[in-house]
């Protein structure tokens, strides 16, 4: 355990900003889940609906440094190749 006041108050804001990371990054997961199952049950407008929640979400997280920038442009990109292979524009 820390000693000094600052340490301490460093403590405090570590635990604070690694509970609010991890909420975030279960947000993302379960959007990310919830967009491959609407894919894989052809529901297109849910599924585009999603995925652009999903990229803003993303977006932000990367803004933070959360996640990293060239991991959410990854993701972004296999997602939204998943999305236009199922759903082919007509």
């Amino acid at each position: 355990m820390p000693i000094k006041k600052s340490a301490k108050k460093a403590l405090r804001q570590t635990q604070k900003l690694t509970q609010t990371n991890k909420i975030i990054k279960s947000e993302i997961n379960t959007l990310k889940k919830n967009l491959l199952k609407a894919i894989g049950d052809t529901k297109e407008k849910e599924a585009k609906e999603l995925l652009l929640k999903l990229q803003k979400k993303m977006d932000k997280a990367a803004q933070r440094n959360i996640v990293k920038k060239n991991t959410v442009s990854r993701t972004i990109s296999r997602l939204q190749s998943k999305l236009n292979t199922q759903f082919p524009k007509k």
